[in-house]
């Protein structure tokens, strides 16, 4: 339940109409509250004073407090359109030059979102007021104290469409956006990976996955199935321990977050099988949530990609970009050398009884620096300068690896750079400089690790 929860929390998050939405609804609280609040001030028959008291309160009639208030609504409204027409450029900007997953990170930002809803919400706020205003043929009324607060968030709206302008024309910019990628990235290590290597408490796993399972697991034990198509975003592993140890189960995990899963194709192995019901598949599926696209809420490689993205579209032909590509390396090589000090966490889970429960797949350093080089060492062969950059990066976090083998998937993929180059790069002299970098590599390789 809870990671079905923080689920529909990051679909909100990445959803452009939460909080526009959320600051709509206050605009109308708020103006509610100011008209009875001005209400309650003509009651008292103090208003006259009041007003001639505070230079800055509205003191104009009925006439002019309709037409104040009708034009900001009307000004922001238009406004709003505007902003929401600058946002669209952006997103296809983006899409086009960047990646179109890509598109969910603009989303999520709370400035834009921020901005949309101040003109939303002026708006709506101007025109629940106008309603109150009364002329004189009628009972005349006039909220003083409304008006003056829309003409504030007027100009509060000035000041955040100035701001918009300067905010959009900074998150577009290749570097920045790369910047954006490379924090989350960070932060979804942090989050994923929080043990440090070499601390107290600090645990490597060396076993693999099927260690510790029962001789008869693989010939008694039952997959289970997805229930529907679509990429595994999360797993709810407090679920599946609990539901393990009431039921007296051993479940192996056959995806991770990130995997595709097909509906009918097995999911979790459970044993002993002859105790999977259907009420026990449910409760499974539960566990496991899908969606139509992958997310880095438990899924590091994703992040890892998305700066592979950017980095081999600015390669392509069409881009020809070499900078936005060595700037994702730079990245890349900082997320790879803050992954190289962090525990690779056990695939083995136990309960508080200390029965093995759960075996769950879990990414490696191997996987995840194939993922980090392969694609843009594919499409930097001919490319000098990014195979350099490359070969600096792996230098880097050759200085922070602490385990042999995250050493040699290093040095395997330091090869695979000098080999391509060695194929592809014309000029002599640009080859002398990709192999002074590769011997560096090498030999950073070469001193002890862990």
């Amino acid at each position: 339940m809870k990671t079905l929860l923080l689920k529909y929390w990051y679909g909100l998050r990445s959803s452009f109409w939460f909080v526009p939405t959320v600051m709509a609804c206050l605009a109308v609280v708020l103006a509610v509250c100011a008209v009875e609040l001005d209400k309650a001030i003509v009651a008292t028959a103090i208003a006259g004073d009041w007003v001639q008291r505070l230079g800055w309160i509205y003191s104009g009639g009925a006439e002019g407090a309709s037409l104040l208030l009708g034009t900001v609504a009307g000004s922001m409204i238009a406004i709003a359109g505007t902003v929401f027409s600058m946002t669209l450029v952006a997103l296809s900007l983006a899409s086009s030059q960047l990646g179109p997953r890509l598109l969910r990170n603009f989303m999520r930002d709370t400035a834009n979102q921020v901005v949309l809803g101040t003109f939303v919400a002026t708006f709506l706020y101007c025109l629940l007021v106008l309603r109150a205003v009364r002329r004189a043929d009628e009972v005349a009324f006039v909220p003083h104290l409304s008006v003056s607060i829309g003409v504030l968030l007027a100009i509060i709206s000035i000041g955040v469409l100035i701001y918009f302008i300067h905010h959009v024309s900074v998150s577009i910019q290749a570097d920045e956006v790369v910047t954006r990628v490379g924090r989350e990235l960070a932060d979804g290590i942090d989050r994923l990976f929080p043990g440090h290597l070499g601390k107290p408490g600090s645990e490597v796993s060396k076993a693999p996955s099927d260690a510790g399972l029962p001789a008869a697991f693989a010939r008694e034990a039952r997959p289970v199935g997805a229930l529907a198509d679509g990429y595994l975003q999360q797993i709810d592993t407090e679920a599946l321990m609990a539901l393990a140890s009431q039921e007296d189960l051993l479940l192996r995990l056959e995806r991770r977050p990130g995997h595709y899963l097909v509906k009918g194709r097995a999911m979790v192995m459970v044993w002993p099988g002859d105790r999977v019901t259907e009420t026990l598949v449910d409760k499974l599926n539960a566990a496991f949530v899908l969606g139509n696209q992958r997310t880095a809420t438990q899924d590091i490689e994703f992040s890892f990609q998305q700066l592979v993205e950017i980095a081999v579209r600015a390669l392509s032909p069409g881009i020809n970009d070499p900078f936005t590509a060595i700037a994702c390396v730079d990245r890349l090589g900082s997320g790879l050398c803050r992954l190289a000090r962090r525990d690779m966490p056990s695939a083995l889970r136990f309960d508080q009884h200390g029965r093995l429960r759960l075996v769950a797949p879990e990414p490696s350093f191997a996987g995840i620096a194939d993922a980090a080089f392969n694609q843009i060492r594919q499409s930097a062969r001919s490319n000098p300068a990014v195979a350099i950059r490359m070969l600096d990066a792996i230098t880097q976090v050759a200085g922070q690896v602490q385990r042999a083998p995250d050493a040699a998937c290093l040095q395997r993929h330091s090869g695979m750079i000098i080999r391509a180059a060695r194929e592809a790069v014309p000029e002599p002299d640009d080859l002398l400089d990709v192999e002074a970098a590769f011997m560096a590599a090498t030999q950073a390789l070469r001193e002890p690790h862990g």
